[in-house]
């Protein structure tokens, strides 16, 4: 009886993990695919033509994110934030996921070595998204 118990609550910890995680994701996804069809569609409307001619300035994770955010509150809302706003979203997906499964790890979980392993792809992700 004690063993079914203890199996019964092991499940509902991994299933716990699960669904955040895949929550994270679905939703990331879900957000991001309809910032991006906002922009096309919104491009579409205003030129007739689904050709989209802009680039993505050459600058870290975090500066993109500061400058879309900034020019969608100061200067105006436009297809292309749109369009970048999605594509930044779609990049923070993961970023979240792995946040959250070390947050999880080291408070839930209480275990040490997923929590440093966790601890170290989530450092390496900061730094290839926020410091190159």
């Amino acid at each position: 009886m004690k063993k079914s118990i203890i199996k019964e609550n092991e499940a509902v910890k991994e299933f716990d993990l699960e669904v955040l995680v895949s929550s994270i994701l679905i939703g990331g996804v879900i957000i991001s695919i309809i910032l991006i069809l906002i922009g096309i569609t919104w491009h579409y409307l205003t030129t007739s033509t689904l050709t989209l001619a802009y680039n993505l300035p050459k600058q870290n994770f975090f500066n993109l994110s500061v400058a879309t955010l900034r020019h969608a509150f100061i200067i105006g809302f436009k297809p292309d934030t749109s369009i970048t706003l999605g594509i930044i979203v779609l990049m923070l997906t993961p970023y979240v996921r792995i946040l959250s499964s070390v947050i999880y790890f080291a408070f839930r979980e209480k275990n040490i070595k997923y929590t440093i392993f966790t601890t170290f792809v989530f450092s390496a992700l900061s730094y290839s998204l926020f410091l190159r």
